[in-house]
């Protein structure tokens, strides 16, 4: 999204009284009246999130967790290192839950705010001026994140250093879906520019989809351009998925970490559910370091890559903010949540020299979402045999292995995220019912 010219927290079109009456309804309630923490963490559901939350108030940090309305369960709320459990009255990705934020920041005076979701980046980038006059945040500067939240631009700028990108074509529209098919093939992959775009009042997430047939293409294209937005249409690769990630401050890498992710939910490539720490490659390794720099790209990153059956790794996208495999990474000796408070804080920041290579972490309510979900969409390219993923879910079991949310330190959490599956698992039952439908 762009950025947009701003004054007081307004856009052009709100009402000049708005942020007023809204700080007035805002000031009465018991999050206010909480006093000052250290650090704010945004998107209070997240993997991530919890595990920002650990990380730094483990340092004796006093942790403020923000959720909203429309999150599920919200295991992050239930750490004993959340200091404050403050739940937005608006939905994320709207103008509302912004001002709300504003003023909570005037109140608990945070020092940092860290964003862990693309929604989040995307509407804090219109307003960080005004943001970062009063508290560090926790995103790279601009244009840096102008590039690495644009799949486009990044891919530019990967092009021009000699790295590989998958073949593809740039769409506006469903009726260039035609010379798509031509250029590219199927199966394919349609990916949003942009992981969020702007849509009337609010910010709406948009992700990639597979699509095998022409009838799939054109409306994953229409779908996927209805707001406005541009998609990728991308050769489908299926090889090795890994990830590199930074921490990268003043022209020095102050921390590496590798993982590759065994399994994904949805299948074909999405978030890991099943992943392992490895040793840098040396080809991804550089690339990705050099891509980093090239952009500038302060603060934490995830660089991700996928390799075709020869072994070739093509760069997929970055991520410029705290992703939610960061677990991993932090188990294993390289604790990016602490280093990105330090980056942010302006405060000395540490330098990671190596980390436990080999580590497995999992999942679980993921893992049944993407075994489910290879039941499902059994035959298609890229998605395991309902015999092989059954037998792949059950004899992970036996891989010893760390799993998300549980910290014997701090229990709760994987309570919270385990009697809360059930319900987040109806909910996106209901989800894919209703899409099947439509369709």
């Amino acid at each position: 999204m762009a950025n947009v010219s701003v004054n007081n927290f307004r856009s052009a079109n709100d009402e000049p009284s708005m942020e007023n009456s809204l700080a007035q309804a805002y000031s009465s309630r018991p999050e206010f009246q909480q006093g000052t923490c250290d650090v704010l963490v945004l998107n209070a559901a997240a993997r991530q999130s919890l595990m920002a939350v650990r990380s730094l108030g483990k340092r004796g940090l006093r942790i403020a967790a923000l959720g909203t309305p429309d999150s599920l369960a919200t295991p992050a709320f239930s750490s004993r290192w959340c200091h404050s459990k403050i739940t937005c009255p608006a939905y994320k990705g709207t103008k509302e839950h912004l001002h709300y934020l504003h003023q909570l920041l005037e109140a608990n005076g945070a020092r940092v705010v860290i964003p862990t979701a693309d929604s989040d980046v995307t509407l804090l980038r219109q307003y960080r001026e005004q943001i970062e006059s009063r508290t560090g945040l926790a995103i790279a500067k601009e244009p840096a994140l102008a590039i690495a939240v644009s799949k486009e631009r990044t891919l530019e700028v990967a092009t021009r250093l000699g790295l590989r990108i998958p073949r593809g074509i740039t769409l506006g529209n469903v009726s260039e879906v035609r010379a798509a098919l031509r250029e590219i093939g199927l199966p394919a992959v349609v990916k949003p520019e942009e992981s969020w775009i702007e849509s009337g009042e609010q910010s709406v997430r948009v992700i990639c989809q597979l699509v095998t047939t022409p009838d799939e293409a054109r409306r994953a294209v229409e779908e996927l351009t209805c707001f406005g937005g541009k998609v990728l249409f991308q050769q489908f690769l299926t090889g090795k998925r890994e990830a590199i990630s930074f921490l990268y401050a003043d022209g020095q890498m102050h921390a590496r970490f590798a993982q590759w992710a065994k399994r994904t939910n949805p299948p074909m490539g999405g978030v890991s559910v099943l992943r392992q720490s490895m040793v840098i490659p040396v080809d991804i390794g550089e690339q990705a370091e050099r891509l980093v720099r090239e952009i500038d790209l302060e603060g934490y990153s995830e660089v991700e890559f996928r390799r075709d059956s020869a072994g070739y790794p093509y760069l997929m996208e970055i991520n410029p903010r705290l992703s939610a495999s960061v677990e991993i990474a932090v188990r294993a000796g390289v604790d990016f949540p602490y280093l990105l408070y330090q980056w942010a804080n302006g405060e000395s920041i540490d330098v990671v020299r190596g980390y436990r290579s080999g580590l497995w972490m999992r999942h679980l309510g993921g893992d049944i979402d993407t075994t489910i979900a290879s039941l499902v969409q059994r035959g298609r390219p890229g998605v395991s045999s309902p015999a092989r993923a059954i037998l792949d879910f059950c004899t992970s079991f036996f891989i010893p292995a760390l799993y998300d949310y549980l910290d014997w330190e701090d229990p709760l959490p994987a309570w919270r995220a385990t009697i809360g599956f059930p319900r987040d698992l109806w909910h996106l039952a209901q989800q894919h019912f209703l899409k099947n439908k439509a369709r």
